[in-house]
């Protein structure tokens, strides 16, 4: 009888999915169709922008492959909270704190649009936001999702080219304009942050 009681409170409202990608969390993501993570390192573009470069890497224990999940604004994206289908997000490198960046510069090997990593402490400019695309209510870490960048709409993609020196070996990472089976990512390994069921209750970023 008890159990019956509570079984209506159980099941009124929306939960989190316990599975869902948190805002704070702290990740490597992977291209799906060339199995490589999203790095950044300091070593800048030779052409185009000449900012620092982002490219794809096979190693799954490389230290510069990890993304904190941020809001557009800090106050947008509070620690803990999962983030929604549709949300416009920004990528923070972890170990140089320069936020994943395109614009309408050329890259380098393939022609299509250069992806580099841009700001200082974190901050950059509206060129920084990228917009999660996913089919359901929530970011889910299991779910294969697009990155499609809210400033000129072109998709986080990967299409194999290769760099030589000084970064031998790693993949060109670029925007295309077309969704296609190039630019889908999943969220590997990290550390993901407790989804938050009272949002009144929350850490800052």
């Amino acid at each position: 009888l008890l159990l019956l009681a509570l079984l209506p409170g159980l099941c009124h409202g929306r939960e989190p999915a316990p599975g869902a990608v948190t805002c704070g969390s702290v990740l490597k993501l992977l291209n799906t169709r060339h199995s490589v993570r999203l790095h950044s390192h300091e070593v800048k573009y030779g052409s185009g922008s000449g900012q620092q470069s982002v490219t794809g890497v096979e190693a799954s224990d490389d230290a510069n492959s990890y993304w904190r999940i941020r809001g557009k604004s800090d106050n947008s994206c509070q620690r803990g909270t999962p983030v929604k289908c549709g949300q416009a997000i920004r990528l923070t490198h972890v170990n140089t704190g320069k936020n994943l960046h395109t614009h309408h510069f050329p890259s380098p090997l393939s022609n299509n649009q250069e992806v580099s990593a841009f700001g200082d402490d974190g901050e950059g400019d509206d060129l920084d936001f990228w917009i999660v695309q996913c089919s359901g209510t929530y970011w889910e870490r299991e779910d294969a999702v697009r990155f499609k960048h809210v400033g000129t709409e072109v998709f986080l993609s990967v299409t194999g080219e290769q760099y030589g020196h000084p970064i031998r070996g790693q993949r060109e990472v670029h925007g295309m304009p077309a969704a296609n089976h190039h630019n889908y990512w999943k969220a590997m390994e990290g550390v993901f942050i407790k989804p938050s069921l009272d949002p009144a209750k929350h850490d800052e970023l």
